[in-house]
Parts: structure tokens; sequence; C-alpha cells
């Protein structure tokens, strides 16, 4: 089973033109070795990312932690004010997320995300696919059709794993890319090799990409992102737990607890018959296609831009007609960036440690791993 079709929820690695090109030379990926354990063979980026290429196991099953501090704690705050127990969102900012893992095939696959208060499930069982969340006692049930039977349709939660955190990372590898190792790790009880990727482009806030690959299995147990001159992550999704036993056939088996409100949805992506496709990108004009987000670049320094149906002021005089609550919160969101202005207009500014985000006065949106003198240039 190739390794390039995409799972659910354990998404495999190295798109192979990426690969040719590091280990062509583009990024000069064999020329430093991963050795220091003796435990260890010795082996250069060039081969890891050939272990990552092939990596297949037959199943597994563990538990993932993601964990992130973004520098953002005024909106972290306000989140949490917003969502009370402050989980969710706020934990994607400056927090931590566990989910567990099941993996047997392409077609079986579970993902559970747990929580405080109980878990949300995502479940592929052939053409069966179940979202569930046990707090609310509410899930919804569908069926993959024929034409979609590709693993990568499904839905996914967050955490994301190791595997798909890596994919992230792997698919901007060009020779703008610096691949490198630095020897060996132990992550969730196993040995692993390091490999570290660093964007060459100085508008990059990211400073550098860790992946512990496993050395028999060849998939990522961790993956660290670290913004530029950290030294600590602002991002890992890491296996604390991890078996590559098969799991057990029951673990895709779903069936709903006594009281349970399950709604049927039909086919997964294609209600009520229609394609995915049926609309043809040619036949969206107007203001909806003006707003579709387009990105501009590629790699590391990519920028995603998009026209908002609204304009930071009609987004808080909106805010104020709905009650002072909700006025007063925008209002602080909005305070939280800092106003900017040059060329090509004016503006707030969100900065994060490896993310800027610009938002015109005149509903334009530009956003990307980069510095804000990046986003002024394309704005």
């Amino acid at each position: 089973m190739s390794v390039f079709r995409s799972r659910p929820a354990l998404r495999w690695l190295v798109p192979s033109a990426a690969a040719v090109a590091v280990i062509g030379g583009g990024a000069a990926a064999g020329t430093i070795v991963a050795s220091a354990d003796p435990a260890l063979p010795e082996r250069t980026a060039a081969e890891l990312l050939v272990d990552l290429q092939n990596a297949d196991p037959d199943g597994l099953s563990g538990t993932v932690v993601q964990s992130s501090d973004l520098g953002l704690p005024g909106i972290a705050g306000l989140l949490g004010q917003a969502a009370g127990s402050g989980g969710g969102l706020t934990s994607l900012i400056a927090g931590s997320n566990t989910a567990r893992v099941w993996y047997a095939g392409d077609e079986k696959v579970r993902l559970a995300l747990l929580g405080t208060d109980g878990e949300t499930d995502v479940i592929r069982n052939g053409s069966d696919v179940w979202v569930w969340n046990s707090s609310k006692n509410e899930g919804t049930h569908a069926k993959l059709p024929a034409d979609k039977q590709d693993p990568k349709s499904l839905p996914t939660g967050v955490p994301s794993t190791p595997q798909e955190a890596a994919d992230a990372a792997l698919a901007a590898i060009d020779p703008s890319t610096k691949v490198a190792t630095t020897g060996a790790a132990e992550v969730a009880g196993r040995d692993a090799y390091e490999m570290v990727l660093t964007p060459k482009d100085d508008t990059s806030l990211v400073g550098q990409v860790r992946l512990a690959v496993d050395a028999v299995e060849h998939i990522p147990l961790r993956v660290d992102v670290y913004a530029k001159n950290a030294v600590k992550p602002a991002v890992r999704v890491a296996f604390e737990q991890i078996s590559f036993d098969v799991p057990d056939a029951e673990q895709f088996t779903f069936n709903p607890p006594p009281g349970a409100k399950v709604d049927e949805a039909g086919t997964v992506f294609a209600p009520h018959g229609a394609k995915p496709d049926a609309v043809k990108p040619e036949a969206r004009q107007g203001a909806d296609a003006a707003s579709e987000p387009k990105v501009i670049g590629k790699g590391w320094t990519s920028i995603l831009t998009a026209k908002l149906p609204e304009t930071p002021d009609a987004v808080a005089a909106d805010a104020a007609k709905a009650g002072a609550e909700e006025s007063q919160m925008v209002q602080s969101f909005l305070n939280t960036m800092p106003k900017v202005s040059g060329e090509w207009g004016s503006g707030r500014l969100l900065s994060g440690a490896l993310f800027t985000v610009l938002l015109t006065d005149d509903g334009r949106v530009f956003a990307g791993a980069v510095t804000p003198e990046a986003l002024y240039a394309v704005a």
C-alpha cells in the first residue's frame, strides 16, 4: 500500500518530488550524517527522507500531545473569557491538547480528541464515517460515496498527529530549505533520528523545524516548530505513547450509547447526491469570486490573502448593535492589534511568534509565517 495515500488521522510523508529535490542536492541534504549514538547506524538526511517516503506500518495506536505557545497572551485571554473554561481555540494558542489515535490500514482509522468534560471522536470503518461528541451524547453518521473512498476525504481533528505536522513542513522542502541531521533522540520510549529543516529566506518567521523519525518504523514521533532565535518550540506535536501492534477491529466499531442522538447525514461531502465539483470555478462570479482566498508565493514565505465580507469598522458597528458585551469583546480584540499604515493604506497588525496577520481598513486580510514587512509589500 503506497505511503502517499493520505490517511485521515495519520498522513504519511514526503511528496516524491520534494524528496528528489532534496536528495538531488536542492537542499544540501546528503552531507551531514546522523550518528552520535552508537546504538543507531549512521543515516544521512537524504537516507532519512527515503525512509520517511517508504514508511508504511500495518497499524499503530498511541497518545498524541499537541502544545503551543504562539506569543499571543492577549488573544488567548480574550478567547478564554469568551469560552468560559478557556479550552478549544485558547489551547491552540497557548496550551495543549491530547488525542488518542488508532490505525489499521487506510479504511480503519480513529482519532479521539480528549477534553476535560468528554471526548470527540472521528472514526472511519470502511465507507462508514462517525463523528461523535460524548459530552453532548450526539453524533453524525455518514457514508463515503463510491468515488470518494480516498481516506484524505475524511475530516480531521485537533491536534494533528506528528505525521500531519511533518507533512506540512516537508512539503516546503525545496532549494530554499537547508536539511540536516543532529543525531539520535528518544521519543515515547523509542529510538529516533533527528532531522532539522531550516528556511534560508530571512523573511520567514520559522527558525527551524525538528523531526524525530522512528529508527525502525520510520514515521515521525515528534515535530517541533521553532520561531527565529527561540530556544523552546512554539508548537510541538508528539507521541507520548505508541505501539505498532495492529489495533483490534472493535476500536473502529461504533455503537451509540443509550439515549444518544445520531444524525444520518447521507453521503459525506456530497449533500443531496450532488458532487463537490458540480459548481465549476468559472461559474463563480462577483463578490464570491473576489473574496476567495489566494496564495501568493510558495514554501516557507507563502502568504494567504482574501477579501473580507465586512471591514473591521463594519464588524465593530454590527457588534455594537448586538449588545454591549459583544461590542466590548470585538473592540477588545481589535485593540490587541496595533494600528499600522504605509503606502498600501492603513489597518491593524497581529504578530505572533510564528505568523503575522494584516487586517486592512478596506477589508483585506494578509497572513503568513513572515515578517510584517513582507505583508506590507504584498498589500
